[in-house]
């Protein structure tokens, strides 16, 4: 019988520490809407070769803009205009995934 009393209050203990620490948790993501990195959907191809290069150095390290536009034929000047001039809210390729 005893178990069963210590169990319960055990319970009730790690629900009021759950509790009084839920609000500080979940206030602690700030109230922004986007990250910081988030890419320029609205932007030109200026603003999306700027992001484009700052986040493919951020995220893969320095050359890394040179070493995708060896491989892959195409500047990231070119692939902004590209991006600049699409509608990005369909979906991959186009297709209206949701």
């Amino acid at each position: 019988m005893t178990n069963y009393t210590i169990g319960r209050w055990l319970l009730v203990a790690l629900a009021i520490v759950g509790l009084a620490l839920a609000p500080g948790l979940v206030s602690a993501h700030g109230n922004e809407t986007t990250a910081d990195d988030a890419p320029p959907y609205d932007g030109n191809a200026d603003d999306w070769a700027a992001w484009m290069d700052g986040h493919m150095t951020d995220h893969m390290g320095p050359g890394s803009v040179e070493w995708m536009e060896s491989h892959m034929g195409v500047t990231v000047d070119e692939m902004a205009q590209d991006m600049a001039k699409d509608d990005h809210d369909r979906g991959m390729y186009g297709q209206g995934h949701c």
